[in-house]
């Protein structure tokens, strides 16, 4: 029997999780009118995080800004809450030494090799999800230096939708699955999520990011990433910078279109993954510049009128250039991707002497959040234990036990100073971390500055820097996600979004969804950036594309072999397509056969050839040919191989077909030449679409 209650003992009075009398329906609904904290206390403000002035960083005794992102960081176990799916591999990075004379941080000295382990990732998806989903894609470097780990944790994308950590919980549940279906997963074509982003409109710019064809990027190797914040850079006289990092593709910025985005998530839905892990496994690696915007550090922190503290702003690149100062080639895959891409840890926090923070406060926010999330993700506060986090310098900490403490300490005082131990570890004297003394004042607010008011002109700004074909495709996806939201209301706000941004815009989107067009007030003057295109006339490297030649009984084998020398002296590879697989001959020549028209999609190739001697026709050739063809991918044959591509309905005169009478190098030149452009756009143009 239980023992009984004395009277000095009392139990918690009845009450339910919300503070609603049990009486009162159902216990476990929301209760009071009023939004709160856990404890019940009621809110003014969800939307600021407490700053010493609207510029001055973030206070730790924000007690609502911990709660709420500490209970965001915790919401999965053990999955991530955010960028849960990703595929990472490991590599160097080489400086090129021009970086001297703004920072003092030793990986980017000259010649100085630092190891590297880069996650890339989507945002709103499981880690059961499909890689080319329309998302934000992280791009996440950990350069394991002498000085330390340094993370560089950032985005395929310049700018985030909101502009302080605090609004980070509200932003992401806004974009995850609706809570009562559980649906659509990894995608933001659903209500909650252009609710949100219409009420606040500060995502305005970000959106429009997504919308185009950067929210469905080609591969790995063809995405752009950037630091998304200003960060200070500190050189050896202590003098200081504003910086933006960027990682420019040496293969270039390419994305799918959206066609073959859904194809790829139900044929493959590993589809980047599997690029970027063949790629390296054929000789290919990935490869990106690392390019610093440096801007002066000025006491407003601004730079031609643009706040350098507000992340949902970028500086063009007309205005101030990225310089490239080092090199990162990712050349080896994971051996086992749970003990290394899903145990990665990254951190904002992670730096080195010569790059600080600012007051940007998204940032500031981040720097809790991604130490706290670890702790449960990891399973406690020793995860940079685990091998894929062990810096690659010397570790002498304070810090103790905790779950999964793998290291032996010796000695008797993790305090400082100490006597009983000789007062060891010493504290360093130089080549310490330091920060550089900056005046800290302000009335304790919830508020931003007044500069982070302008929601629309960088939209602007980015919409008018488009291509025709580009600016269609974003007009289609926003067309297709808003036709997916339930609610008028919504779509109607959106509309009313997109009228501040660009008339032309918000018109041809109102038409696709039949809804009147409404009033707006974009900015004027705008100076469309060149830079922001992805559209390029000029062929670059095909280093891991693949290209599709299509064999069978009687096809020139031997033209097959030279065209696959010439793909592999370009670092590409060769696929040999047929109607069955094994092997095709003739005379001496013979060919492996790597796919069958059963097993294989056009999102496979950057490329398709029909080879000589092909003859006979197949309802799957015949769609993957149009599928190529409608993608604006070029397309070729040699000899009697260009009456494959008739009789499949291609138009052998369109740009980007390539034909030749023989398998020739002048031929091979002249179609990989093609492949390097990537897309054939002006097969897209004059319709609009792709």
């Amino acid at each position: 029997m239980p023992p009984k209650r004395q009277r000095d003992q009392a139990a918690p009075k009845p009450t339910t999780p919300t503070g609603k009398p049990e009486a009162a329906g159902d216990p476990r609904a929301r209760s009071g009118r009023y939004l709160t904290t856990s404890q019940g206390v009621r809110l003014s403000d969800t939307d600021h995080s407490l700053k010493a002035g609207p510029r001055g960083p973030t206070l730790l005794e924000d007690f609502h800004l911990r709660e709420k992102i500490t209970h965001f960081d915790h919401e999965r176990i053990p999955e991530r809450v955010v960028h849960a799916r990703g595929a990472a591999a490991h590599g160097t990075f080489r400086a090129y030494g021009n970086a001297e004379s703004v920072t003092k941080a030793g990986f980017l000295a000259k010649g100085r090799e630092t190891p590297v382990f880069t996650r890339f990732s989507t945002v709103l998806g499981s880690r059961g999800s499909a890689d080319t989903v329309r998302d934000v894609r992280g791009f996440a470097v950990k350069f394991y230096t002498e000085e330390g780990n340094f993370d560089l944790v950032g985005n395929n994308m310049p700018v985030f939708f909101i502009q302080d950590g605090i609004k980070f919980p509200d932003v992401i549940h806004a974009g995850k699955p609706q809570p009562d279906r559980e649906i659509p997963q990894a995608q933001s074509a659903h209500d909650t999520f252009w609710d949100f982003v219409s009420l606040h409109t500060e995502a305005t710019h970000h959106v429009i990011w997504a919308m185009s064809d950067r929210g469905i990027p080609r591969s790995y190797r063809t995405m752009e990433g950037f630091g998304v914040h200003t960060f200070r850079l500190v050189n050896a006289a202590g003098e200081t910078s504003l910086v933006k990092f960027h990682w420019k593709p040496v293969a270039g910025v390419h994305s799918l279109v959206w066609e073959e985005a859904q194809i790829a998530a139900g044929a493959d839905p590993d589809f980047h993954r599997r690029d970027m892990a063949d790629g390296i496994e054929a000789g290919a690696p990935l490869e990106f510049e690392l390019g610093l915007q440096v801007l002066p550090d000025s006491e407003d922190e601004t730079f031609e009128g643009i706040d350098l503290l507000d992340p949902t702003k970028l500086v063009p690149e007309e205005l101030a250039e990225v310089v490239l100062v080092g090199k990162l080639t990712l050349d080896r895959n994971p051996t086992n991707y749970f003990a290394e891409t899903e145990q990665v840890a990254f951190h904002t926090g992670h730096l080195v002497p010569g790059i600080e923070i600012t007051n940007d406060p998204l940032m500031q926010a981040r720097m809790f959040s991604y130490l706290d999330t670890q702790l449960t993700r990891l399973g406690g506060p020793n995860f940079a234990q685990l091998p894929i986090n062990c810096p690659h310098a010397a570790v002498n900490d304070n810090l103790r036990d905790g779950m999964h403490q793998t290291a032996i300490h010796q000695g008797t005082a993790a305090y400082k100073p100490n006597s009983v131990d000789g007062d060891q570890p010493e504290i360093a004297t130089e080549g310490a971390y330091v920060h550089v003394p900056r005046e800290v004042s302000g009335p304790k607010v919830r508020a931003n500055p007044v500069s982070f008011d302008d929601h629309y002109s960088q939209a602007t700004l980015f919409w008018r820097s488009m291509s025709q074909v580009e600016q269609a495709h974003i007009v289609e996806a926003y067309t297709f996600e808003l036709s997916k939201v339930y609610e008028k209301p919504i779509r109607e706000r959106v509309l009313g979004v997109l009228a501040n941004v660009d008339a032309e815009l918000c018109a041809r989107v109102a038409a696709g969804l039949g809804l009147p067009v409404p009033d707006g007030d974009p900015a004027r003057g705008v100076v469309p950036s060149p830079a922001l295109s992805q559209v390029s006339t000029e062929s670059g490297p095909i280093a891991g594309r693949v290209v599709g030649v299509v064999a069978g009984p009687g096809a020139d084998v031997a033209g097959i072999g030279k065209l696959r020398k010439a793909v592999e002296a370009r670092g590409a590879v060769l696929h040999v397509i047929a109607q069955i697989g094994g092997e095709v001959a003739k005379g001496r020549a013979k060919e492996v056969v790597e796919r069958t028209f059963l097993a294989t999609r056009s999102i496979e190739y950057d490329a398709v050839v029909v080879a000589a001697g092909v003859t006979g026709s197949d309802p799957r050739l015949t769609v993957l040919l149009q599928e190529v063809f409608r993608h604006c991918k070029v397309l070729g044959a040699w000899g009697d191989g260009a009456a494959v591509l008739e009789a499949a309905g291609i138009d052998t005169g369109a740009p980007g077909v390539v034909l030749g009478d023989t398998a020739v190098k002048p031929y091979f030149t002249e179609l990989l030449t093609a492949v390097g452009k990537h897309r054939v756009w002006d097969r897209a143009v004059p319709a609009g679409i792709a």
